[in-house]
């Protein structure tokens, strides 16, 4: 007379150990998802390093200033940063959301995010944003491009989270 047996037996007739049960396995199901996939509300840490599908570098914002000075371009870059100045959308060829941050270090970046592939961005001025993108340098400090997924596959992907949400 195994385990199997007697819950069988007990489960058999009794709807009110039927109910405790389904309780029972349905709370240890959402305690193993919880410690799977674990998840937080809380912002994005400044500096922090955000996995991506690219080889390519992945540069934090302490690095965008060094390639600021160094003139450098198509570096895949992170940064959290506030919103400073809502552009009016690029409708020229593919569509891009525009945007001012401006970098913990002072650096004020243009992001161009493409909403022919991603959805838009519900931003504000003083939002605070984590983004993932190309850089490419420019005497005003630089621009932010590829924030959304390839559907070609040929480029590394980028995002932007505000407020929780991922877009890409």
């Amino acid at each position: 007379m195994g385990a199997p047996f007697l819950l069988r037996k007990l489960f058999r007739g009794n709807k009110l150990f039927k109910y405790i049960g389904l309780v029972l396995l349905l709370l240890i199901g959402g305690v193993w998802v919880f410690f799977q996939y674990p998840f937080s509300l809380a912002e994005p840490e400044v500096g922090a390093n955000y996995p991506s599908d690219s080889q390519s570098a992945n540069v934090s914002q302490s690095d965008i200033r060094s390639l600021y000075d160094a003139q450098r371009s198509g570096v895949m870059v992170s940064t959290v940063a506030n919103v400073t100045r809502i552009l009016k959308d690029d409708n020229d060829g593919s569509r891009h959301q525009r945007f001012l941050i401006r970098t913990p270090d002072g650096l004020t970046l243009l992001v161009a995010h493409n909403i022919d592939l991603a959805p838009r961005v519900p931003l504000g001025v003083d939002s605070r944003v984590s983004i993932y993108g190309q850089y490419e340098w420019n005497n005003k400090g630089g621009v932010l491009h590829w924030t959304h997924h390839d559907p070609n596959n040929t480029h590394p992907e980028g995002w932007i989270i505000y407020q929780g949400k991922k877009y890409e």
